[in-house]
């Protein structure tokens, strides 16, 4: 009989001195953690993101003094909010070794523990998902025996998979000498924290961190030794197979992201309104060159856009498929619904996206300018069975592997949406065009990025390949 899941009370034998928090940002599925002591006052924040705002009202509200930003490794997926936390609090900022920061940075040894007070943090080197990554273990030592309370694991141990070795951070060792590290420094350095240790990972379910991500965002070590695949794998040569293995398609701008995190960059200020365009803004800003970024919902942009507009929903993964789609140095010029500017331009501020010129809100209007709005076309099976030449259409397939795997539309490329904005040279803006997804959502991207780009006769499709295999079935 297979082991039950459960999830730890993460409240039993918290250290009474011990202050935690975890903040998770569902768009990114990431998490950051603020430790504190109350004996002392003294905190750190661990991993936070761009818009530190959260951490710096909830050390005030527990009469905490930030003293420290870890950062458990160079992130990929988002630009960290290191430098914004150490402007506000004069916190010094710390990473694993070989980090090469731009900036000042201090520098954490294998062993090396960072005493709050009643609470201590032990810095464990754990090289695999990159080469400076680290883990933080909580200890309580406020017991007649310290003992671990909990580990903060970064992205070399989530709950249900491990970090994946291949991401670009690791320019010069390959994935599956990164893979080696990884194995041993799971093994050596977390599996032998005892069995009620609470992990507490930097990423859940969604991340391209990984590739069987657990919607839980808190285990335990003995939870995870009996239920982690990776962890179960017989060999380190079977490991390594495992996590080298049919990894998805990271979104381009991860390398750029790697970059912008040891880099002296910009501060972001959060709060700082966003400049109003009007149509004529964006028809001038579109014609410079510019993105014109559509944040509405699907149905809205469906209905009428912005001639030229690229759709990426504010709703769900939203930076990251922007960040998919977008060069990092092109000026965007946003379209939202009233009262969105601000969370747009900061979502797209947490991976780095700093180009963000103003937004215009679309309104009725809108309807009547001299140049009218586009609705985007889409087509369903039933339309393509009346349409002469159907056949002739290029069907694109802009799902991840692990999901192309399970079956394509006969004659369909795959173009995973995170490659499209590397891959656009590689299609025929003349050929008639069908993009589909999984429902029609990543589909919708994609289409409208390929009209952007001069392709005259793009179309996705409605219920994208759950749509054509209930067709199949019949």
């Amino acid at each position: 009989m297979a082991p039950v899941s459960t999830i730890p009370d993460t409240h039993t034998n918290m250290p009474a001195a011990l202050v935690f928090e975890q903040f998770y940002l569902d768009c990114l599925s990431q998490a950051s953690y603020l430790i504190g002591d109350r004996t002392t006052g003294r905190a750190v924040v661990v991993d936070p993101r761009r818009d530190v705002g959260e951490y710096l009202e909830s050390a005030r509200e527990h009469d905490l003094t930030i003293e420290f930003v870890i950062e458990t490794h160079l992130h990929a997926d988002f630009v960290s909010g290191h430098l914004e936390v150490a402007d506000a609090t004069g916190a010094a900022i710390a990473y694993g070794s070989g980090a090469n920061t731009e900036f000042a940075s201090r520098e954490l040894r294998d062993g090396e523990q960072i005493v709050l007070g009643e609470v201590a943090l032990e810095i464990r080197a754990t090289p695999g998902h990159t080469p400076e990554s680290i883990c933080v273990v909580v200890w309580d030592l406020g017991q007649p025996s310290a003992q671990p309370w909990g580990v903060l694991t970064g992205d070399t141990l989530f709950v249900g998979d491990v970090g994946r070795p291949d991401l670009l951070v690791s320019a010069g060792r390959t994935s599956e000498e990164l893979a080696e590290l990884l194995h041993r420094s799971l093994h050596d350095k977390l599996m032998t924290l005892p069995d009620d240790t609470i992990v507490w990972p930097g990423h859940g379910a969604g991340s391209a961190c990984g590739k069987n991500l657990s919607t839980e965002v808190v285990s335990s070590i003995g939870e995870q030794r009996r239920t982690n695949q990776a962890l179960l794998a017989p060999t380190a040569e079977a490991f390594v197979a495992m996590v080298t293995e049919s990894q998805s398609h990271p979104p381009a701008y991860f390398r750029f992201d790697v970059h912008a995190n040891r880099a002296n960059r910009q501060l972001l200020d959060e709060q700082q309104p966003v400049a109003v365009l009007t149509r004529e803004d964006l028809t001038r800003h579109h014609e410079a060159g510019g993105v014109v970024l559509d944040t509405r919902d699907l149905g809205s942009f469906t209905s009428g856009h912005i001639p030229g507009a690229l759709f990426v929903g504010l709703d769900g993964r939203f930076a990251e498929f922007a960040g998919s789609v977008i060069n990092p140095e092109q000026n965007i010029a946003l379209v939202c619904d009233s009262g969105t500017e601000i969370e747009a331009r900061n979502r797209l501020a947490r991976i780095g996206f700093d180009c963000v010129v103003g937004a215009h809100v679309l309104t009725a209007i809108d309807q009547h300018s001299e140049v009218p709005l586009q609705s985007a076309p889409r087509k369903s099976f039933s339309d393509l069975v009346d349409v002469d030449g159907s056949n002739d259409y290029l069907f694109v397939d802009v799902r991840q592997p692990a999901e192309t795997e399970g079956g394509m539309i006969p004659t369909a490329i795959a173009v995973p949406l995170t490659t499209l904005l590397a891959s656009v040279g590689d299609l025929d803006p003349k050929a008639p065009t069908l993009v589909y997804c999984a429902g029609g959502f990543r589909s919708m991207i994609a289409a409208s990025f390929l009209r952007s780009h001069g392709f005259a006769n793009v179309s996705d499709l409605v219920g994208g390949y759950g749509a054509w295999t209930a067709l199949a079935e019949q």
